[in-house]
Formats: structure tokens, sequence, C-alpha cells
């Protein structure tokens, strides 16, 4: 799992887990505004709004993203 930091040319969409920084925490994204320069996120079941350089999206690997196999007579996990 890597943390890429927010610049430019990356896209962060509302519902999608990043890390606060500050915190050391991963919220959920609620709404992204780069006219704004902020970003609104749930954590701990409050909303907040802080600026988006105090953010960092999530980046995981082909091997982190594999889905388990699931069981063939019961298609359960």
């Amino acid at each position: 799992m890597k943390f890429v930091e927010i610049r430019e040319g990356v896209k962060v969409n509302p519902g999608e887990y990043i890390l606060h920084t500050p915190t050391n925490e991963v919220v959920l994204c609620g709404s992204f505004s780069r006219d704004r320069g902020d970003t609104r996120a749930m954590a701990r079941g409050k909303m907040f709004t802080d600026k988006i350089h105090n953010f960092k999206k999530i980046s995981l690997s082909k091997e982190e993203k594999r889905k388990k196999p699931r069981c063939s007579s019961c298609k359960k996990v």
C-alpha cells in the first residue's frame, strides 16, 4: 500500500478512502473541491473539512487488489 500526494493530475472521488495525515487516520471522502482547495471527510462518525494538502490518496498494488477465490459449490467467500 502506497500513499500518493494529491496533486493537480490526481483525481479523488467521493466515497473513496483517503489518509488524513495530521491525524494519521483513514477517512471517507465526502466531497472534493479544487476550486475551494478543501476536502470534506468523515472520521469517527463526524464530518470535517480540511485543506487538500493534508490528505493522501491510497494506492494498492495488483496483489493487494486481488479478490479471494470463492467456493464453487456455495459461492461464499
